[in-house]
């Protein structure tokens, strides 16, 4: 059982940044792809990036690529997402997931635990 806290979240200009971490429960939060997501109102949950259980590979979406980047420290049990250059569009709650597979999967069905979520809005 893995339980899931986002906190980061928040309210800035378009242009701003902001970053937003995750902190797992337990003991075995290295042997979780982590991912995050976001859902704005009206749309679907949609696969934001992924990062391997060691760190060491990484997958964004293409909306988000060359502005955000995730990283973990595993020693503290935390993921984190850097969020640079936002856009009004990048408006959403975002959350973060856990899967137990090797593998970085894009589809929210492959994860096993979620957090609440926390919301970024980004003003124009």
């Amino acid at each position: 059982q893995v339980q899931l806290v986002e906190s980061g979240g928040g309210l800035v200009q378009a242009g701003g940044s902001l970053r937003l971490s995750c902190a797992a429960s337990g003991r075995t939060f290295s042997s979780y792809a982590m991912g995050w997501f976001r859902q704005a109102p009206g749309k679907e949950r949609e696969f934001v990036t992924g990062i391997s259980r060691s760190g060491g590979n990484t997958y964004y979406a293409d909306s988000v690529k060359g502005r955000f980047t995730i990283s973990r420290d595993n020693a503290k049990n935390t993921v984190y997402l850097q969020m640079n250059s936002l856009k009004p569009e990048d408006t959403a709650v975002y959350y973060c997931a856990a899967n137990a597979g090797r593998a970085i999967y894009s589809t929210p069905a492959q994860y096993d635990y979620w957090g609440q979520g926390t919301q970024v809005t980004v003003s124009s």
